[in-house]
């Protein structure tokens, strides 16, 4: 099968110089082969976007909030064949999948109510007979780079937002899993979007550095790591563009004496190997509070015992492969490199049991207990299914080890202590806190984003501060002249 990119409104064949395997995780087989974009395929993508803004900017908001109402009646209806294309190039299970369309949804239902997020204020005399008033205007074609892990609900964080202002948009998503975005551009196409408004271009770095130095891109939105998060955000500014790139995580989830353990043994299960643990909110860190941490481990071990991992499509499998035999291979380096720096290898998940194909990228869960904060599984961000226990003696070592840490995406805390969580949730140097919720990410009509090393910029995604990032503010002071207005005056105006 050939993926191409979505230009114009349609499939753009053009010549593919380069393309990528795209790849089953369950069995290893390839299963199509993706075009890469060179600058040129870039360039007429950021023309196709150009050429729509003239209109789609004049549009009136009644008529995007229509095709924003369609899309999301087409996207629900469909959920079932977009969660199946994405089990087959991520390999998440399916109700893992269309769980992230779901949440993909809510934020489609937020740029529905466009016209009540563009309304603007306005001052009558706020000067003699002067009114003054502001409007949000859109800025012109936009770029959106999305990672592999959620290659719908990501794009649609950024998306419908963006057209819903008034921009139109060049998509790059991930080349490892490419479908599910041509797939959005059809349904987007079917909703009455009308052509060059939403782009796609398949490809890698090369793709990636057109858009960020293309001088008609006005904004980047971006999702990563957070070395690639840097990147984007220090060579799209230079060019002179808005920037929001999103980088990677070490989410920790805090676990004090008076907790209810088996609650949080269940959430760092849930959290920690959910999707394989390829989620930038995925909990990675468990910080045990003394004297809980033997008996946090045991019950967290047991429910590991019981996990079912295999193909995503099979009934009952709760956890599929990793996306690709070469990440696979790294996440099951740190395996040794954690045993070798002296932390105790709990469960391995070399040795878990796989309901699939032997080909498939499988790794099972795996938990390390007595993690340092100098070991390699604690400081990098290894964005797979292993769980790190860190052993601390009290709740002010917990918030210290948080805080000293350089991400800031998530974090949680497990108590039964109202005053402690008010506590954590005040004191913690993190973007987006849970308390007895191991994933607090934000619903729709709130923003999502980290702190530190985890958010380059100064605009989080989807919500209030996605409508914020893709319109620019405009103020009109106007006076309307009547028959006794005077005459010349060549005074500073001054308001009286």
């Amino acid at each position: 099968m050939r993926i191409t990119h979505w230009i114009g409104g349609k499939a753009w064949t053009g010549i593919a110089q380069r393309a990528g395997d795209v790849y089953d995780p369950a069995t290893g087989q390839v299963t199509g082969q993706v075009d890469f974009a060179s600058a040129s395929d870039v360039d007429e993508a950021v023309s196709a976007a150009r050429e729509a803004f003239s209109r789609w900017r004049n549009a009136s908001l009644a008529q995007r909030a229509n095709v924003m109402f369609s899309f999301r009646e087409l996207l629900n209806a469909r959920k079932s064949d977009l969660a199946e294309i994405i089990t087959a190039e991520h390999g998440k299970v399916l109700s893992d999948a269309a769980g992230e369309i779901q949440r993909a949804l809510e934020a489609v239902e937020f740029a529905c109510g466009i016209p009540q997020l563009l309304k603007g204020g306005f001052s009558e005399n706020a000067s003699t007979k002067v009114d003054v008033y502001s409007i949000q205007q859109p800025l012109g074609v936009v770029g959106v780079i999305s990672p592999f892990n959620f290659p719908a609900m990501v794009p649609l964080w950024f998306v419908p937002n963006a057209i819903a202002c008034g921009n139109t948009v060049v998509l790059k998503p991930s080349e490892k899993d490419p479908s599910a975005s041509n797939f959005l551009a059809e349904l987007f196409a079917e909703a009455g979007l009308p052509d060059g408004v939403f782009n796609v271009v398949h490809g890698d770095k090369e793709a990636v550095d057109r858009i960020l130095e293309h001088p008609e891109v006005k904004a980047i939105s971006f999702v990563g790591s957070t070395p690639i998060a840097r990147y984007v955000y220090e060579n799209g500014t230079r060019n002179g563009k808005r920037v929001q790139a999103l980088g990677g995580a070490k989410n920790h989830m805090v676990v004090l004496p008076d907790a209810d353990l088996d609650l949080a043994a269940d959430a760092a299960v849930s959290a920690g190997f959910g999707s394989a643990g390829e989620r930038c909110m995925a909990i990675s860190v468990v910080v045990a509070v003394d004297p809980v941490g033997d008996e946090l481990v045991g019950k967290i071990s047991e429910r590991i015992a019981g996990l079912h991992v295999g193909d995503g499509r099979r009934a009952g499998c709760e956890m599929g492969p990793l996306v690709t035999g070469a990440h696979r291979a790294k996440v099951r380096s740190y395996l040794d490199a954690g045993r070798s720096a002296g932390a105790k290898l709990v469960v391995d998940g070399r040795s878990h049991s796989i309901d699939g194909d032997e080909a498939g990228f499988w790794l099972g869960p795996t938990l390390f207990d007595h993690v340092d904060v100098d070991m390699s599984i604690y400081t990098d961000e290894i964005f797979g299914p292993l769980l790190s226990v860190v052993r601390v003696p009290s709740y002010d070592a917990a918030v210290e080890l948080v805080n000293a840490n350089p991400y800031g995406n998530g974090t949680a805390i497990f108590t039964n202590d109202g005053g402690a969580a008010r506590r954590y949730q005040n004191e913690i140097e993190v973007g987006m806190v849970g308390v007895n919720v191991p994933i607090p990410v934000p619903v729709s009509y709130y923003s999502f984003g980290g702190w530190k090393d985890s958010l380059f910029g100064d605009s989080h995604a989807y919500g209030p501060h996605g409508v914020h990032f893709f319109t620019r503010a405009k103020v009109v002071t106007s006076r309307w002249l009547d028959p006794s207005h005077g005459g010349v005056n060549l005074g500073f105006p001054q308001n009286t």
